[in-house]
């Protein structure tokens, strides 16, 4: 009886100092999500040949992922060779019967230019049969597998959806209230639903702006330690603690 007494007229006399812990303190839903992440289409349309990968699969930065039949534009290229082959000797030949007068300089000029256009051809055969074979542009996973071997695709079809999940960062909704204490490099601990611990993080940089009707600001944080065992997808709670002012104002009697 006497300890609750004592209770009642504490909470009298201090009203926001017994509460604040359980009002200032707020927990937020917060997100993992690949740094880079991506589709990758294909450039020209074919054939596929191979697919390398599945989902779910690792792949290192470089590696062909996907392949397309390219038998035409290989054999576009060989021809575009053959073709320079044949225009640097014509200019060659045109250019020494320059020296020896025995030509003119229109023909040499003409010869020279058929020259260059038929390397520029060679050099646009190259760049198209480099766009036969899908290379994965950073380290990382296949989320989703969108097509399968031996089916033709369009140019800019969708062929994998891949993420690197070497590094993760963590994305949550913060009430702006809460924005003189979101900071670059300040520490928190978000707990994740879907392994049950609790991980230490910082945040890195907030959005652009503040939300004007709902009042709240996007921040994005990363985590300190490498994790193999999270995902992207996985989500947790973050807890927050209060700016330094509502502290300070809150305690005051």
């Amino acid at each position: 009886m006497r300890h609750t007494l004592f209770l009642t007229l504490l909470s009298a006399l201090f009203p926001c100092s017994s509460v604040w812990s359980e009002e200032a303190m707020v927990e937020i839903h917060a997100q993992l999500v690949p740094k880079r992440y991506t589709t990758l289409s294909a450039e020209i349309a074919g054939r596929i040949e191979s697919l390398t990968v599945q989902e779910g699969s690792r792949f290192k930065e470089g590696q062909t992922l996907a392949s397309m039949d390219c038998a035409l534009q290989r054999s576009q290229l060989d021809e575009a060779r053959a073709t320079v082959a044949v225009a640097d000797k014509t200019r060659s030949v045109q250019k020494r019967l320059l020296q020896l007068n025995s030509g003119g300089v229109l023909e040499a000029e003409m010869a020279a230019a058929e020259a260059e256009k038929a390397r520029a051809r060679w050099h646009s055969s190259q760049i198209l049969v480099g766009k036969c074979a899908l290379v994965a542009p950073f380290p990382g996973r296949v989320v989703e597998q969108k097509v399968r071997e031996h089916q033709y695709v369009q140019a800019g079809q969708a062929l994998l959806d891949i993420l690197d999940d070497s590094s993760m960062e963590l994305e949550f909704i913060a009430p702006s209230s809460y924005f003189s204490a979101l900071r670059p490099g300040s520490p928190f601990q978000i707990h994740v639903l879907e392994t049950g611990k609790s991980y230490p993080a910082q945040i890195t940089r907030l959005g652009a702006k503040v939300d004007s009707v709902s009042h709240t600001i996007k921040v994005v944080g990363v985590l300190n330690t490498a994790n193999p065992e999270l995902l992207a997808g996985m989500s947790g709670r973050v807890q927050l603690s209060p700016p330094a002012e509502k502290t300070a104002s809150s305690a005051a009697p």
